[in-house]
């Protein structure tokens, strides 16, 4: 599963330093993001409900770093790192998610409906398993507009078990569309582990049941997923239809903010923050792309500063009016 020597040398003469640069700026900013949002919402600054990325952000850059700005994606209800990675900008999600006004969607969908259309990000979703008809959807309308542009569903890998999966890879697969299926198996669908809710012994296996590729990736190592994801984009934009991609992954907060985890022991969670992204990009990837710890140490700071800016922005912007409660209620075609 993890790359030799050879394949990530051979992988980093294609991704340049400046390119691996922006991947590390991407996680360290869903990382920090994250962060801020486990304090902010302790604090009880933060309204609603909370369902933290922090820990999988090589899934999300590995694969986003591998499509056209054009492109789609659909996300779930643990979507942060999903939405910076499309390039949603920062302030207006942090608002999203204060429930203010100047949110991305005017502070009416909060942490789990963020959608920016104009920057091809269908919407985090609420309802586990809804997001795949939602890109399937993307990618047959991009067929018939022979738009070249390709779709991602993300889910989990609680998500592989509802009937909205199969019935959307089942059709992309016959109609050979241009779409990936991104399993995120970080381990437990809420406090229940495949071990318990799946046979198989990968979710990718599933896809020998649609005649496709299902590959599985080390979702720690943000290079192994973006080879992964760079030739399921090739496969889907040269009309050889889908892939099932499964990254083995880990969250590092419980299902939501408040969540006693007594599903799963500190052992464990020490285990894989041994496996943190970010550390293994450092400690890893880094050296052998000859990115020295100071340039790393610049973006830190960068990225910090970008969020504090952020949190000014979203204290001091007003809540939505009441009369806004009748807008956008309904869309005419």
């Amino acid at each position: 599963m993890a790359l030799v020597d050879a394949e990530r040398e051979e992988l980093l003469e294609i991704l340049s330093r400046d390119r691996l640069l922006a991947m590390y700026e991407q996680m360290r900013t869903i990382r920090v993001f994250e962060d801020t949002l486990h304090t902010l919402f302790a604090s009880g600054e933060i309204p609603g409900f909370v369902h933290l990325y922090a820990g999988e952000e090589a899934v999300a850059v590995g694969v986003i770093g591998a499509l056209k700005p054009d492109d789609y994606v659909s996300s779930t209800h643990r979507g942060h790192g999903h939405c910076l990675a499309k390039g949603v900008e920062l302030n207006s999600m942090l608002a999203e998610i204060y429930g203010r006004a100047t949110g991305v969607c005017k502070g009416k969908g909060g942490s789990m409906h963020i959608a920016d259309v104009s920057r091809g990000m269908l919407g985090a979703n609420g309802i586990v398993g809804a997001g795949m008809p939602l890109a399937a959807g993307a990618a047959l309308a991009a067929k018939l507009r022979r738009s070249g542009q390709v779709s991602v569903c993300f889910f989990g890998d609680g998500g592989s078990n509802q009937g909205t999966l199969h019935e959307a890879i089942n059709l992309a697969a016959i109609w050979d569309l241009p779409c990936l299926f991104v399993c995120e198996n970080n381990g437990y669908a809420e406090a229940t582990s495949p071990r318990y809710s799946t046979k198989v012994k990968h979710i990718a296996d599933r896809a020998a049941a649609y005649n496709i590729p299902g590959v599985v990736v080390d979702g720690q190592d943000v290079v192994e997923v973006y080879l992964a994801a760079r030739q399921a984009v090739e496969r889907a934009r040269s009309g050889a239809g889908p892939t099932l991609i499964e990254a083995k992954t880990y969250r590092f907060y419980g299902h939501f903010e408040g969540d006693a985890m007594k599903y799963r022991t500190a052992e464990e969670v020490g285990q894989f923050r041994r496996r943190d992204p970010l550390k293994i990009f450092a400690e890893e990837i880094a050296p052998q792309a000859e990115i020295s710890s100071q340039e790393m140490q610049e973006i830190d700071a960068a990225v910090d500063r970008q969020m504090q800016a952020a949190i000014e922005f979203a204290r001091s912007s007003p809540l939505p009016s009441p009369e806004d409660c009748l807008t956008d209620v309904y869309v005419n075609y």
